[in-house]
């Protein structure tokens, strides 16, 4: 089953002049009981970030927060005493665990665009860690390429306390993947640029899908896309 949610359905927040923010899940002041997440999928913010601006520090715990730059660099400092800048293109993962601090900043002149997701860990009291890396994933050509995952079989992606995938896919006009798949899992899209079909439903930008008790999805370009799938368990014994 598929369920389309088409981009005007997010919820807007710009609470300050300096970010605007595209909720995909309850989040802050958007509060939907029947929109809280999806398999462990519990945050998925799409943020743009004004130059010189940002989050000064605050707190987290028990959760797996994976940010992915799309556009300008962000500027990190955490009470782990990492000191990073992710510049686009680049995957960052905090296991926030039994708590850690950490401010987000945009110290560039140049806006900043993310997606920031959290996930449900498959355990809780973990110490809190943190891991960077430099994937390419906006280079990568009609293929799913993962880039955050739980399965320690996969490498070259960040390691993330969940059983869960995050996929990249940059997939050219007319050019089709399909991703197997099973009905204990569930399956997210989230389109950023471009158009797909997926099993048959058109999704634009900012379009979702969110798929359950599938076996197969079928992916199609019919303009050039970049999009994220994630792959997800379907029951919280599995997250």
């Amino acid at each position: 089953m598929l369920k389309y949610i088409p981009a005007t359905d997010r919820h807007h927040a710009s609470p300050v002049s300096w970010l605007s923010s595209y909720f995909l899940f309850s989040f802050a002041d958007y509060y939907d009981p029947n929109n809280m997440h999806f398999g462990p999928l519990r945050v998925f913010n799409d943020d743009s970030i004004a130059p010189n601006s940002g989050f000064p520090q605050h707190p987290h715990s028990e959760m797996e927060i994976v940010t992915i730059v799309l556009d300008g660099e962000v500027t990190h400092e955490d009470t782990m005493g990492n000191k990073t800048t992710i510049p686009k293109g680049e995957v960052q993962r905090m296991t926030a665990g039994t708590g850690l601090a950490h401010s987000e900043f945009n110290r560039t002149d140049k806006p900043l665009h993310i997606y920031q997701l959290w996930f449900l860990p498959n355990q809780k009291g973990l110490a809190p860690s943190y891991e960077q890396k430099d994937l390419d994933l906006l280079d990568t050509k009609n293929e799913l390429t993962p880039i955050v995952s739980g399965q320690k079989v996969l490498e070259d992606v960040v390691y993330m306390n969940s059983n869960s995938t995050i996929y990249w896919s940059n997939l050219k006009e007319g050019k089709e993947i399909e991703f197997k798949t099973f009905p204990i899992r569930n399956t997210f899209i989230y389109v950023k640029d471009g158009t797909i079909y997926v099993n048959g439903t058109e999704l634009g930008p900012n379009d979702q899908a969110r798929m359950t008790d599938e076996h197969v999805v079928q992916i199609r370009a019919s303009k050039d896309a970049q999009f994220i799938l994630i792959d997800l368990p379907a029951a919280e014994a599995n997250y």
